[in-house]
């Protein structure tokens, strides 16, 4: 799927992270990718589908976490209720092809895709995101009001699942048909309800870490490579007037014990690449019983057989010096340089490749693909 009209450069320059936008059917042909019977299919399955069920009452909205009894959607409910599935890009392809249209957003802030569906006045409630989502209408017709942005001192109604605007006040109002998106940016208050029956809404949603995820895991990842003996030390120590006081001089030495290696830029990289690249759902498994072996690999490559990325992977890369540079995969960091390096940034830059079979002769090409496809983050499309 592509957008056969709308123009990204502007968009990223006046709406992202700035206001919303409503994009009326940007789509070449666009067609929605996944039957209703199938989403509930997708919730009623083991433990490794996030799915949840969130019901419209008298007295509020009910929530209610997946996995679901198979039964459970073949009974009418009388009241309006929505269906959430996340990742569903994970086990659909036709869902992750949709993520190809919105590649003008660095790959490594992608995060999801989560599908809905709605019966008629079914929705989530009114609340804020911390991150950018794109509201896609698949199905149906939804009524979506946007309201002011939010912030931590924003009143929320006292719910022991959802967090609920209290005092929701709509600045604009439209309603979406198949193929058109809403753009939300973080902390703009909105509110989604179905219009009619098989209300189908595709949220494709981005990474945003916190400040404080940052720093504690940075943190947390320096304090277990640092040696135990790397201590404060006072060789120059003099008489204080009063024993009490932290002195000036002491306080500016620990500082820098942990200013200077918070500060480290080349090893933060490393450690963000592979951080970043750790999978949300790990549960889609494509390791193979036995290490694949690198002759196999260069007699496939040899054959131009294709190679598919696991669609619940995570791939990215950091330049370094000359033609080197990083490859992170599921928390895994790979070094290349020369050809292996080429390779690297083909397998990031699409969820399919075939290599050119002048590489099959490669060594280091080939341990690199055997290395993920061992792991599970890659596999030739006849073994996927």
């Amino acid at each position: 799927m592509h957008f056969a009209q709308f123009d990204t450069a502007a968009f990223l320059q006046d709406n992202w992270q700035k206001r919303p936008l409503l994009i009326r059917n940007p789509w070449a042909d666009w067609h929605n990718p996944l039957e209703p019977d199938e989403l509930a299919g997708l919730a009623c399955e083991e433990p490794g589908v996030e799915s949840r069920l969130i019901t419209r009452r008298p007295d509020g909205l009910v929530l209610e976490s997946g996995p679901f009894p198979e039964d459970r959607f073949s009974k009418p409910e009388a009241a309006p209720w929505t269906l959430l599935v996340q990742a569903v890009d994970h086990h659909v392809p036709e869902v992750a092809a949709m993520l190809g249209a919105f590649r003008f957003v660095p790959a490594w802030r992608i995060d999801d895709v989560m599908v809905s569906y709605a019966t008629d006045g079914g929705g989530v409630g009114p609340h804020f995101d911390q991150y950018d989502v794109f509201l896609v209408q698949g199905l149906g017709q939804r009524r979506w009001r946007v309201g002011p942005c939010c912030d931590a001192s924003t009143s929320l109604l006292p719910h022991e699942d959802l967090r609920l605007i209290a005092d929701f006040a709509a600045t604009d109002e439209w309603v979406l048909e198949p193929g058109d998106i809403l753009y939300v940016p973080p902390g703009f208050a909105h509110d989604g309800v179905a219009i009619g029956d098989d209300c189908m809404t595709y949220s494709v949603g981005f990474r945003a870490p916190s400040r404080g995820d940052l720093v504690e895991s940075w943190s947390a990842h320096l304090a277990d490579t640092l040696p135990e003996d790397d201590r404060y030390t006072d060789a120059d120590l003099a008489v204080q007037a009063n024993p009490g006081e932290i002195t000036a001089p002491a306080l500016a030495r620990l500082h820098a014990m942990v200013t200077d290696a918070m500060a480290d830029r080349a090893a933060f990289a490393r450690w963000f690449g592979a951080y970043n690249s750790l999978p949300k759902y790990a549960e889609t498994d494509w390791r193979p019983e036995a290490p694949i072996g690198q002759a196999a690999v260069q007699a496939l490559l040899a054959q131009r057989q294709p190679l598919n990325r696991n669609p619940a992977s995570r791939f990215a890369f950091i330049r370094q010096a000359g033609d080197a540079l990083c490859l992170f995969v599921d928390g895994q960091s790979f070094d290349c340089t020369g050809s292996v390096a080429t390779v690297a940034e083909q397998v990031c830059a699409s969820p399919s490749l075939t290599v050119d079979p002048a590489l099959a002769a490669s060594v280091p090409v080939a341990r690199l693909i055997a290395a993920l496809i061992d792991q599970g983050s890659l596999a030739f499309e006849e073994a996927a």
